[in-house]
Formats: C-alpha cells, structure tokens, sequence
C-alpha cells in the first residue's frame, strides 16, 4: 500500500490543523490506521491510533486536543489537531496496519511538516 498525507503546514499558537491520510493499493483489510511524530533530534512517537472497531489511543500529551477519525473516502484517516502549542511542531507520519490476502503488512506515508508558533 502508499500512504499519501496532507494537511501540514503553519499554526499559531491555540490553532487548528487537519491531517488527512489515504491508503491506496492493494488492500484487503486495515487493522488499523495511525499518525505518528517525529520531532528534530527525537525518536518518532505514536500520537493516535484508530482500530478498525472505531476505537482510538492517544499519546498522554495530545488528549483532549487531537482526535482521529475516518474520513469519508475508503481506507483514509483524518487527524484533527486544535489547541497546537510549539511542542506539537514535528514531521507527522500516518502509518497503516494491514492485510494483503493473509499477509500482514505495515505502511508509512513520506511525512507532512506541522510547524506551530507565534
């Protein structure tokens, strides 16, 4: 499969951003769909995931700020990203988990900037 994402780009302080995530290709069934982040001189951390249940998991730092949802379109994930502070500035990843026939595969997309300052 190929991840494409969109949505990054500058915030203000107290701002909003929607990520958008696509999988496409060869899919037979997603387990499930997840942003990450990668912040310069850090290691790359899980900010949510969403089960294919409709259930979701946060990262501590991001509850109540950001939610992760589907999106209408087939195998696309969107993350909604309000409240922004200068510590959620990072390179964001989507990454899929997911099945081609009985093969279990993982996916990640080439990374969207978010940068959010003053």
């Amino acid at each position: 499969a190929q991840l494409v994402e969109s949505g990054g780009g500058f915030a203000q302080i107290g701002g909003s951003l929607r990520l958008s995530c696509a999988a496409t290709g060869t899919i037979t069934g997603i387990y499930s769909m997840a942003w990450y982040r990668q912040a310069p001189g850090q290691t790359r951390e899980l900010v949510a995931r969403l089960f294919t249940n409709r259930t979701a998991t946060y990262a501590d730092s991001v509850k109540g700020r950001f939610t992760i949802s589907r999106a209408n379109a087939q195998n696309s994930v969107n993350l909604q990203m309000n409240g922004l502070k200068p510590e959620d500035t990072a390179v964001y990843f989507c990454n899929a988990d997911y099945l081609v026939n009985y093969d279990r595969r993982d996916a990640w997309g080439p990374g969207t900037q978010v940068t959010v300052s003053s």
